[in-house]
């Protein structure tokens, strides 16, 4: 007979990431490594936690939240070039972090990242289960990027690009490849993918011998950046836009390749 769990209690990895304590995926790493433990136990991955239990990370007692019904905080941020999207870095280089509002009882999750020499929009949530759903492949949330190139390509790169180009992690394709114009030695492109693989854009065109000289995301998913939300600023939804935001990551993948008039995704 299948044994039955009590009803008041819930998986550990999505307990944490519930309190904002990380994504789903990541807290899962943490089990593994054994950096969190329950009642003074190692955790294992897949355990399932009550309202009393005590639970550790890094052997640091946490909060849980489990039934926790109120919404996730999402915040937009335009990230300017030279910040960093990590809370900890030995060079010392400015964080992303630093620029955020504090958050009591958890932390501010990036949901994906983009590298020091890039801009534009990002993401955050309070919401461990937001950001999974956000980051994980198999929702195929697209993201757009500005992508500017010194030069003028050969017909030859840009058929290339539109193709696929073979990475070393594997094949790389973009979801829309469009020429945007330019003047003098620089030339703009709007491409956008529904992954997140490291460097993904950069490597994509440094593959076909084109060097990016500006990189920046516009669109991650139903959001656009705020044409008037300046760099290093962040904006917070309010709970209606919450609201609408989770409503709008039920539609399918291809709904969001043009993205609706003004509203919560395009603020003015």
């Amino acid at each position: 007979m299948r044994s039955v769990e009590p009803a008041h209690t819930i998986k550990l990895q999505k307990a944490l990431a519930d309190a904002g304590h990380g994504a789903r995926r990541e807290i899962e790493e943490w089990i593994a490594a054994g950096r969190i433990t329950v009642n003074g136990e190692t955790a294992h991955v897949g355990q399932r936690v009550a309202p009393d239990d005590k639970v550790r990370v890094n052997g640091r007692l946490v909060q849980m939240k489990t039934g926790d019904t109120r919404l996730p905080r999402v915040l937009l941020y335009h990230k300017p070039e030279g910040e960093i999207v990590s809370r900890e870095d030995p060079q010392g280089r400015p964080s992303v972090f630093e620029k955020l509002p504090r958050i009591n009882n958890g932390r501010w999750i990036a949901v994906g990242r983009l590298d020091f020499n890039s801009c534009g929009l990002m993401l955050f949530t309070s919401s461990g289960e937001l950001a999974n759903r956000l980051m994980h492949p198999r929702y195929e949330l697209e993201r757009e990027y500005a992508v500017r190139v010194l030069g003028e390509p050969a017909a030859e790169a840009l058929d290339q690009l539109k193709a696929g180009v073979q990475l070393e992690d594997g094949l790389a394709r973009f979801n829309g490849f469009q020429e945007a114009g330019g003047e003098g030695a620089n030339r703009w492109f709007n491409v956008t993918l529904a992954e997140g693989r490291n460097r993904e854009v950069r490597r994509m065109f440094e593959a076909v011998g084109l060097t990016v000289s500006r990189l920046m995301r516009v669109r991650y998913g139903p959001v656009r950046l705020p044409p008037n939300l300046r760099r290093g600023c962040c904006r917070e939804f309010g709970a209606d836009e919450v609201q609408s935001f989770v409503k709008s990551l039920a539609t399918s993948p291809k709904s969001q390749k043009n993205p609706p008039g003004p509203s919560h995704t395009q603020m003015s």
